[in-house]
């Protein structure tokens, strides 16, 4: 059942460009590890960022939650790593007014899906409801000294 529901990609289908994401182990299907590179033209450009999903018990019909394991200096990454995007917000209407219902989390939604959001977020950051509020402002009001921090943060990353 858990299988169908997670809709892991079949053997012979690709996954998207620079995603690598799987479960853990075959006895706990509900925490999964991903990889996701850098979007190429973006101060993430050339790092690869480990991450996990883990799943509630009640999938699909409640997100999964998503957290960088590395730092990720960016608007929508909480410093505790947690990746706060529409599509890993809870379904119904947003009691703030920044999002769609259609934008929120439904059951057919797929782990690619949100793994390609999360790139795109990545290269394009939602600065109207950040989850790190001075990352935020330093897209807004200060790009070249962001983009700069976000490089250190890649090469520190990367050993370099």
């Amino acid at each position: 059942m858990i299988w169908t529901c997670i809709r892991i990609p079949r053997p012979h289908q690709q996954p998207p460009e620079g995603i690598t994401a799987g479960p853990v182990s075959e006895d706990d299907l509900l925490h999964w590890e991903a990889l996701i590179q850098g979007p190429e033209g973006t101060p993430f450009e050339g790092g690869v960022f480990p991450a996990e999903l883990r799943f509630p018990k009640d999938y699909p019909l409640a997100p999964p939650t998503m957290k960088f394991l590395g730092e990720v200096w960016h608007p929508n990454v909480y410093p505790s790593g947690l990746v706060c995007i529409s599509i890993l917000h809870a379904p119904g209407d947003d009691p703030n007014h920044y999002e769609h219902a259609s934008e929120r989390w439904s059951p057919i939604q797929s782990v690619e899906k949100i793994l390609i959001s999360v790139m795109s977020m990545l290269a394009e950051p939602n600065d109207e409801s950040p989850a790190n509020v001075e990352a935020a402002k330093m897209w807004r009001d200060r790009r070249a000294e962001y983009e700069d921090k976000v490089r250190d943060g890649v090469r520190r990353m990367l050993g370099l």
